[in-house]
């Protein structure tokens, strides 16, 4: 499949309206572990495939450093999406977010936080990076 701004978007969608039905189900007030096994499920009931708690290679001067850095899900092998269950984003996420997707050669991410009252309108964030300006509309 040819990745394009297009596509990535309506996977965006997708994956945004997972974590809003896992939300409808669940409500806030759960920790982040909770709402991640439910994420995974709502993908799979999607027919979306993911990897959980993948491991972020880090490389310093030329050498491959094992690190605990784990990016929560990365859906369909190019969307990294990292869950939250905080009181609100703060700007530490968004770096996070966007050093994983750099370290992992990804164009786009999501964060979603569901200790909120609406994810569409305050749970979410998306990003990108110079890779996704450099793909293709459609």
């Amino acid at each position: 499949m040819k990745i394009t701004k297009k596509y990535l978007d309506e996977l965006t969608y997708k994956v945004i309206g997972c974590a809003i039905e896992v939300h409808k189900q669940l409500g806030p007030g759960l920790i982040e572990s909770v709402y991640e096994k439910c994420f995974a499920k709502e993908l799979e009931l999607k027919g979306l495939q993911y990897k959980r708690q993948l491991w972020v290679p880090l490389e310093y001067k030329g050498m491959e450093i094992k690190t605990e850095l784990r990016l929560d899900v990365l859906v369909e092998d190019i969307l990294c999406v990292e869950l939250k269950a905080n009181e609100e984003f703060l700007p530490i996420h968004d770096s996070i977010l966007l050093t994983y997707m750099r370290m992992l050669l990804k164009p786009k991410g999501i964060l979603i936080n569901f200790n909120c009252v609406n994810i569409f309108k305050e749970g979410q964030r998306t990003l990108v990076n110079d890779l996704f300006a450099a793909l293709p509309n459609q």
